[in-house]
């Protein structure tokens, strides 16, 4: 009898073949798979490009991951083991901060995860995605919320939101070939044109302008942390007194 065909495609829920080319492993594509997101984006990632770059054909790598979509998943979960949690029991706001600037900055170092997190399947099912959901789960459970998951949630779609955007930005800096600063100074010209008949706009571009010298960093810093104390700031109201 032929064997049952999955009814749920994810690289979770199926099981793994056994391989034919031992110096092939799972590990190594994943690990040569995030190299190339990192380096090129989600765009230039291929099976038959990654294939050549671990001198394997398309055939090889399939015995190991069915699909790209599988490959997605596994190189989430992957970059999720970089995801840090502090244990329950402390100061929860200074542990949530910390868990946000831990996914901020993972998401930095690979700009690419921030906006496939949605999309990358049933990616939450692999091990390291699970550990982290444990850990922010006990975190916020620990604290007292009265619904730890929709506490959860809240954070994470924050960071999401603002790591997505920041590393689409950085992104578009590093691809100019020029630092941040080298590069906002360039588009300003442009920016407070298009911003001349707004008057709010132009007022916060002028104010940019009228700078000598600005840290772009700070700035990031300075907007992620204001926006992420204010969802702290809500959720606290959340607790009971």
């Amino acid at each position: 009898m032929a064997a049952k065909a999955n009814p749920v495609p994810s690289v979770w829920t199926r099981q793994q073949s056994t391989p034919d080319q031992p110096a092939l492993s799972r590990a190594s594509i994943v690990r040569e798979a995030i190299a190339m997101l990192d380096a090129d984006g989600i765009e230039a990632l291929s099976m038959r490009k990654l294939g050549a770059r671990l001198n394997a054909g398309a055939t090889s790598l399939y015995r190991h991951v069915a699909t790209k979509d599988e490959l997605m998943e596994l190189a989430v979960d992957e970059v999720a083991a970089e995801f840090t949690v502090p244990p329950p029991g402390g100061d929860w706001r200074a542990a949530a901060t910390e868990a946000a600037v831990s996914f901020r900055s993972t998401a930095l170092a690979h700009p690419w995860v921030s906006a496939v997190l949605g999309q990358a399947g049933l990616a939450y099912l692999g091990p390291n995605l699970m550990a982290y959901s444990e850990r922010l789960a006990s975190l916020f459970t620990a604290a007292g919320f009265p619904e730890p998951s929709r506490a959860i949630d809240t954070v994470l779609a924050y960071v999401i939101g603002m790591s997505t955007t920041e590393a689409a930005w950085l992104t578009t800096v590093t691809r100019s070939g020029m630092s941040e600063a080298e590069f906002i100074t360039g588009m300003m010209p442009a920016a407070r044109q298009a911003a001349a008949d707004h008057e709010h706009l132009a007022e916060a571009y002028a104010g940019v302008a009228a700078q000598p010298a600005f840290d772009p960093v700070a700035i990031r810093d300075d907007k992620f942390f204001y926006g992420l104390d204010v969802v702290l700031d809500g959720l606290e109201m959340r607790l009971p007194r």
